[in-house]
């Protein structure tokens, strides 16, 4: 018989809906119900593409026994941290403070009152490399709730009062510290330096995840000072990515990590989060140097997405699954769609395209995943582009018959922000206006779905209906704004600039410190948890804080408000603290930074619809490496945009403006001129 979970809209917590464990979703009544029956709350918190949720989930949830006793003895709460970001970092941050690890499945123990009190992440049904099975852990949490209750408020006390210190340190942080100056930027480039793996790029060790903030950061440290290890840097983690395992070979896009310091063995989900940000990323690389692999990246991950996340109602779904069915064995099998031995090479492409398949892509006999299987890599581009193509589209054609990984099909606002910012970029960038035309369907979707009528956004939505259990929370705003924003430069369609604005004064009305300038991930009135989220460090994501920052600082620079300004300077006030410390896990902050420290650059381009030398400039425009530089595109006269205001044509021809604070060099019709004062690149 379903749970309660039948009702849901998160394809994780529907996932769980025949669980024999008696789930609740998150909300008033699950501890409402435990402080009636004087039991704990077993907190679990995972999302649809997690390959551990997944193993789990089989192992105990779906097992009678486990789910009686956790049916008597706990009130089971399942949460998406995908749609419950907020809930997911409160307790992860304690999570990691008590075991110094965190990851999904993430499993706490609360009291009634939502303290956490015991904690854990996967538990394997029976004790195994040290760690207790799961059913060990429910009698052991359930006797210390009965025989020792005031040693476990105790313990839910002290956790309560450290996560309420920690969350001080962010506030005063933020007080106390400017935004970071030129030698912050210098320290935080020699701190990536010392973390970064020179021979295989990206930084630390195993596992790896795509640095797309870190890069970010170095692509526009370089155009700013022309720092040759910063682009070094960038180009060196990106390629040793584009020709890894990581990266879809085939389909174009990546998985979420790699399991090695090689890039060769991904974890095979693949979120939109990290494609729309490695688009972004590789579409800047190849603005910064022309190189033909980023460039073709880009157009792949850019495919990828259109092709297997696009929804029907215009949107972006969040995630594909690490898992398939494998035919041989009929069981669902990590990465099965995308593995490869020689002879299935053969079998599909004959025995002489087969072999120089193989050699291509690095499908040995011995394999590189499990089972004798090969997890397809390009360690150089191939001598003959028409066949690789051939190959390429022969392999994925008969992959594509392969049972597919599910779809996680929820629509995140933040996530599509990010997407509609890079489609959008890459579109104009790379003559693919079909690219513009799904960014702005995205954004339609989000306005016409997302966005109340008081300027509140929802987090969530499937099937073109949004979830109102899920607010928005800061990334969600900051994210949208970014999207809208870019859509902005590119069409100069003011609507978008003015929807960007009603966001982030919400920002600015619900989700800042008045006194610091700190920013919540939460809304002021957001539901009340064990503490108000709040961390400007990046994780898979930019932080909501840091991306506020940015997109704050970008509408300043189009509108001269002020107002924003200020918000941006005093929110960036954290990175100044965390550039030399924590350079990896402040990204995206330090390259808000870089374009604070560049300005940035305004460019208004001014001219006729449809005239060559108009879009000739704005092309130009927009290829600009000047850090943040913002581009606005009108015609000639009255406007409600100010950065345009007052911007006449040049002897009756378009014009292009470069300003600083709204103070502008003289107005250029020369394209080359134009180029020459932002930074383009030759050629």
């Amino acid at each position: 018989m379903p749970n309660r979970l039948a009702d849901a809209t998160s394809p994780y917590l529907l996932q769980h809906a025949d669980n024999p464990v008696d789930w609740w979703p998150w909300g008033p009544e699950a501890f409402e119900e435990a402080r009636r029956r004087g039991v704990p709350v077993l907190l679990s918190v995972g999302y649809a593409a997690c390959h551990w949720c997944h193993v789990m989930a089989h192992e105990s949830f779906e097992d009678e026994k486990v789910a009686e006793y956790a049916n008597e003895h706990f009130v089971a709460v399942k949460v998406d941290r995908e749609e419950r970001p907020d809930v997911d970092a409160v307790y992860m941050e304690a999570v990691q403070a008590a075991t110094g690890q965190g990851g999904w499945p993430m499993t706490v123990f609360l009291t009634p009152d939502k303290d956490p009190f015991y904690f854990g992440t996967y538990f394997p049904p029976e004790p195994r490399h040290g760690m207790p099975g799961f059913r060990q852990v429910l009698e052991g949490v359930d006797a210390a709730w009965r025989e020792r209750r005031d040693e476990v408020g105790e313990v839910a006390a002290r956790i309560r009062a450290d996560l309420a210190e920690r969350a001080a340190v962010y506030t005063v942080g933020s007080g106390v510290h400017q935004p970071p100056g030129e030698a912050d930027l210098h320290q935080a480039l020699v701190g990536l330096s010392r973390g970064f793996d020179a021979a295989r790029g990206g930084f630390g060790g195993a596992p790896k995840f795509p640095p797309s903030m870190a890069v970010e950061f170095l692509l526009r440290h370089h155009a700013r000072t022309g720092s040759g290890v910063a682009l070094e840097m960038a180009a060196r983690t990106c390629e040793a990515m584009a020709r890894g395992g990581i990266h879809d070979q085939l389909g174009g896009g990546f998985a979420r990590y790699s399991v090695d310091a090689e890039w060769v063995v991904p974890h095979f989900e693949k979120m939109l989060y990290d494609n729309a940000l490695l688009l972004r990323t590789y579409l800047h690389l190849w603005r910064s140097t022309g190189d033909a692999l980023a460039r073709r990246v880009a157009l792949g991950t850019a495919d990828f997405l259109l092709r297997e996340l696009r929804t029907p109602e215009g949107g972006f779904a969040s995630a594909l699954d690490a898992d398939s069915l494998d035919p041989a064995t009929g069981k669902s099998v990590e990465g099965a769609y995308y593995a490869w031995t020689p002879e299935q090479l053969a079998e599909v492409l004959g025995a002489e395209d087969g072999a120089t398949a193989a050699e291509l892509f690095a499908v040995t006999p011995e394999g590189t995943f499990e089972h004798g299987t090969s997890v397809l890599q390009l360690p150089a581009d191939p001598a003959d582009p028409a066949a690789y193509e051939r190959i390429r589209a022969g392999l994925l054609a008969a992959r594509s018959r392969r049972p597919a990984p599910a779809r996680d099909d929820k629509v995140v606002a933040a996530w599509n922000g990010l997407a509609i910012a890079a489609l959008a970029e890459a579109g104009a960038l790379l003559e693919r206006p079909d690219l513009v035309t799904a960014a702005e369907a995205a954004a339609d979707l989000l306005i016409e779905v997302h966005l109340l009528p008081d300027g509140r956004l929802l987090r969530t939505s499937r099937d073109g209906r949004g979830n109102e259990r899920n607010a928005g929370v800061l990334e969600d705003y900051a994210d949208t704004a970014e999207g809208f924003l870019a859509l902005f430069a590119v069409t100069g369609d003011s609507a978008w600039l003015d929807l960007a604005g009603l966001l982030l004064d919400t920002v600015l009305a619900h989700f800042a410190d008045p006194a610091s300038g700190a920013l919540y991930d939460t809304a002021d009135d957001a539901e009340e948890l064990i503490r108000r989220p709040q961390d400007p460090t990046d994780n898979a994501t930019p932080s909501g804080w840091t991306a506020a920052a940015n997109a704050l600082l970008t509408y300043a620079a189009y509108t001269g408000s002020e107002t924003h300004r200020t918000a941006a300077e005093r929110a960036l006030a954290i990175v100044g603290a965390l550039a030399s410390r924590a350079p990896r896990f402040i990204g995206w902050g330090l390259a808000a930074a870089e374009a604070w420290t560049d300005g940035p650059r305004e460019v208004a381009v001014v001219g006729p619809a449809g005239d060559p030398a108009t879009a000739l400039l704005h092309r130009t425009a927009l290829l600009a490496t000047a850090p943040g530089a913002v581009i606005a595109l009108g015609e000639p006269g009255p406007t409600d945009v100010p950065l345009l205001a007052d911007r006449p044509l040049v002897g009756g021809a378009p014009a292009a403006y470069v300003c600083r604070h709204f103070t502008c060099d003289a107005p250029t019709a020369d394209a080359a001129v134009l180029a020459e004062r932002l930074g383009v690149r030759a050629g």
